[in-house]
């Protein structure tokens, strides 16, 4: 099965006959789609898109600037523009159950900047995960513009245990440190953490300390939507999310709020943080939302889960350490030591993206090696999913990541791998539409 939901046309109908009289970008644009379509997508960030988002994504309203919000703009010729976004916020409504949404954040780092100014002020102290152990660069890092704002303080997981039930997030150290900092804001969420996380416990102890919650839902908000993760809409004060990751939409951000909190949230957004709104990308956002209300969103949301767990299984046999022992979500986190003490993220992932499979290294919790280095690599299968994969092709992928790694040396093996994962695309192509010529 490929592209559970997509539909025509093919996206290689976008890029040719616009792009005749730019031969030398096609054939980068060709060469990328190639690129997707032979090479495994293995980063717990990325997956495809359905033709339809690709359409919404390069449609004239790439032309139109749209300063303000749906009925209060700063410029004329908005009535559709109003009725695009409107049209997005009221399916991002319905798909999370929300009171309100705001769709126009460019990133997922722009909606938690703007949550931030939304609900503290510059100088307040806000308690989130630590960026080596799983946490987010704006959940304040010092080289993130969210660090050098606010005073930020960091909870982490719990150490390593043989039977694989350590390095889950300590909410007892979440609880000493919030009943010792007073923060304004309390933060989960992560970027490398394999686990469920369960909002209650978090907006039970922001109660207990009289602080605000915000849940960074970027990359469950499509494990979120597809009801195969617990909800934080209703139980956090804001949800910031991603739309480019599970959710499987267009490159972008958006944030869920109460009907209290809107007006805030929208005066962060805008003129807080960002100027005019990418309304291509709203319009993309539309049909990713539409495209999640299907039950076969569902389905896919639960193939994803499954997948992750059949690839952390296969891992565990090929030697691999999991970190928190396996997953619960749509990434898998290895630590790279156990299976060769000497080999880094860095080295491992440079191996992997020759013989076809990427993915990305990662810190590993109390990482001994620097991030650029790391200790561990990340990945994530919902790309793949997309593409038609099942818990059958999750073991072979696995047997080959493990085969590149311990070949890493043998030219010979190296290429035999290449030609696997080449096989392995081919039977399972995310865009079969293939690349037409150009003109």
């Amino acid at each position: 099965m490929t592209m559970p939901i997509a539909g025509p046309p093919s996206p290689s109908a976008f890029l040719p006959g616009a792009l005749a009289g730019d031969p030398e970008l096609h054939a980068l644009l060709e060469r990328e789609l190639e690129r997707q379509r032979t090479s495994l997508q293995l980063i717990a960030s990325e997956n495809f898109t359905s033709p339809a988002v690709l359409a919404a994504s390069a449609s004239v309203l790439t032309n139109k600037y749209s300063e303000g919000y749906p009925g209060r703009r700063y410029y004329g010729g908005n009535v559709v523009a109003d009725q695009v976004e409107d049209l997005a916020r009221s399916r991002a409504m319905e798909l999370f159950g929300a009171e309100h949404a705001n769709v126009q954040p460019h990133a997922g780092a722009n909606a938690n900047l703007a949550a931030y100014l939304a609900l503290v002020e510059p100088g307040d102290t806000i308690m989130a995960m630590r960026l080596d152990q799983g946490g987010h660069l704006t959940h304040g890092s010092p080289v993130s513009i969210t660090g050098k704002l606010y005073r930020f303080v960091a909870y982490g997981v719990t150490p390593a245990a043989p039977d694989g039930s350590g390095e889950r997030i300590d909410l007892d150290m979440v609880r000493d440190l919030a009943i010792r900092e007073r923060p304004r804001l309390i933060v989960a969420g992560a970027t490398a953490y394999s686990r469920v996380i369960d909002p209650q416990p978090f907006r039970e102890i922001a109660d207990e300390v009289g602080a605000r919650f915000m849940f960074d839902a970027a990359h469950p908000a499509g494990l979120i939507a597809g009801k195969v993760h617990p909800s934080p809409v209703g139980v956090a004060d804001v949800v910031t999310l991603t739309t480019h990751k599970t959710l499987r939409g267009p490159r972008g951000g958006a944030i869920l709020c109460g009907a209290d909190l809107a007006k805030s949230v929208d005066s962060a957004v805008f003129p807080g943080l960002q100027g005019g709104p990418l309304e291509h990308v709203i319009a993309a956002k539309a049909v990713a939302f539409a495209e999640a209300l299907k039950p076969e969103f569902r389905d896919y949301a639960s193939k994803v889960v499954h997948n992750a767990a059949a690839l952390a299984q296969a891992l565990t046999v090929q030697g691999f350490r999991l970190v928190a022992g396996g997953t619960d979500n749509h990434l898998v986190l290895i630590d790279l030591r156990s299976f060769e003490s000497e080999l880094t993220g860095k080295v491992a992932q440079e191996v992997l993206d020759r013989t076809g499979i990427t993915c990305n290294r990662n810190a590993i919790p109390n990482d001994p090696r620097p991030p650029f280095v790391a200790s561990g690599l990340r990945l994530g299968v919902s790309a793949e999913t997309t593409a038609g994969l099942g818990e059958a092709e999750m073991v072979e992928v696995a047997s080959l990541i493990a085969r590149a790694l311990r070949g890493r040396e043998d030219q010979d093996e190296l290429a035999s791998v290449r030609g696997a994962v080449r096989e392995l695309c081919r039977r399972f192509d995310p865009y079969p539409g293939g690349v037409a010529s150009a003109g």
